[in-house]
């Protein structure tokens, strides 16, 4: 059984949502599918978002879903697993065995976090092991922070977070120093950021805390927080599928998106990390926000344009 819709929204994250509500306000039948797997699930609470600084993600994505429904736009649980053209539109593939069709097709698959292989560290993804000051550097202001490189651009995270705190120690751990430039170190060094190297192999956690990294030569390394720089991996499997032209960036292939979202593909767009790496929660808001409209405003002047004969 096909389902015909207007637009059909992949994905239920902030952006997503944030296209959905959109869309239904301008009266549009409207689909999100939601395969549940938000990228801020990890974290206790969500931050920067002005008037909903400090509301745990989970609440927030089901405020959200509140609000769209108010517009009647449906929201399905499942996962897009195929997408193809069909005409002008779309036709895509649920893994629950539905298909459903849309005049525009809007991918907020966002992304996913791969994590350093260090024992321990990934269960504590979201608490003491963080990846953005901004988004919990004043949570954990003051405190004993550790820097674990996953590449070069580690000494630029170092740098970073010394703005939340004066105790900061930098640990390369397998990234070799000659992928350091002096110029990273004299910045290191006049930030007073230590670097201790050596392999990190592992973390030292007492009364669920995290109170130190642990070397491979045994040496335990006080630190009460650490920062890290997971590898993000963009979900751009249907966007792949469906032709759209992809930029290499060094976090990742990204779609070629205009303004507002759209891609090299007629009638596909991509809002939030779908599009890009750099884009937080609020950003995601307005990329799905700025989409929506600008999807409406496509489908009212072919119509009009179709009914016009011009």
């Amino acid at each position: 059984m096909t389902e015909q819709y207007e637009v059909i929204v992949v994905g239920g994250g902030t952006a997503g949502l944030s296209a959905g509500l959109v869309l239904g306000r301008a009266r549009r039948r409207t689909l999100v599918v939601d395969a549940g797997e938000p990228r801020n699930a990890p974290a206790a609470h969500l931050h920067g978002y002005l008037s909903r600084d400090g509301m745990a993600p989970g609440e927030f994505l089901a405020v959200g879903r509140e609000e769209i429904a108010r517009y009647g736009v449906e929201l399905v649980r499942d996962r897009a697993v195929d997408a193809e053209r069909d005409g002008p539109g779309f036709a895509v593939t649920l893994a629950g065995g539905r298909t459903v069709r849309g005049r525009a097709l809007v991918v907020a698959t966002g992304l996913k976090d791969e994590l350093p292989r260090v024992p321990g560290l990934a269960e504590r993804f979201g608490r003491d092991v963080l990846h953005c000051p901004y988004c919990h550097g004043w949570e954990v202001r003051d405190q004993p922070f550790g820097v674990l490189a996953t590449g070069p651009l580690g000494v630029h995270q170092a740098l970073m977070v010394s703005q939340w705190s004066k105790d900061v120690v930098f640990f390369p751990h397998q990234v070799a120093e000659a992928e350091f430039t002096d110029v990273d170190l004299r910045r290191l060094a006049a930030a007073g950021i230590d670097v201790v190297p050596g392999e990190v192999a592992g973390l030292e956690v007492t009364d669920d805390r995290l109170t130190g990294l642990r070397l491979a030569d045994g040496t335990v390394h006080e630190r009460s927080v650490l920062f890290t720089a997971p590898r993000p991996v963009p979900r751009g499997e249907l966007l792949a599928k469906l032709g759209a032209e992809l930029r290499e960036t060094p976090f990742g292939a990204y779609p070629v998106i205009d303004e507002r979202g759209l891609t090299t593909v007629p009638g596909l767009w991509a809002v939030g990390n779908a599009g890009g790496f750099a884009e937080q929660l609020i950003n995601a808001a307005s990329r799905g926000y700025r989409a929506g409209a600008a999807i409406n405003g496509e489908l009212l002047f072919a119509d009009i344009d179709a009914a016009a004969g011009v």
